[in-house]
């Protein structure tokens, strides 16, 4: 079997893909704990009454976001990824 050469472009590609690899194991642990924490807010809102959606909160997490945010991630897509997080959350907990 022949073992792969790496040139300077290829082994810093390789890296990179390491380190984003690193970064998504991250964010899959970070996502995962979201959600156990989002199933938990919602079993106290079905034993108090309330309602799973909740716009006005879900508004003040995406501008919480928004002023934090330092880029380069555009507002537009940072909206975009938190929208789909909290409906993934959202549903869960129904």
């Amino acid at each position: 079997m022949r073992k792969e050469v790496l040139s300077g472009p290829s082994l810093k590609l390789k890296k990179k893909r390491e380190e984003i690899n690193l970064i998504d194991q991250k964010l899959l642990t970070l996502l995962n704990q979201r959600l156990r924490i989002a199933l938990k807010i919602g079993k106290t809102k079905k034993e108090t009454g309330e309602k799973i959606y909740d716009s006005k909160r879900e508004q003040e997490v995406l501008e919480r976001l928004k002023r934090k945010n330092k880029g380069p991630l555009r507002e537009k897509d940072l909206k975009e990824i938190f929208r789909v997080i909290m409906e993934v959350c959202r549903k869960s907990q129904m």
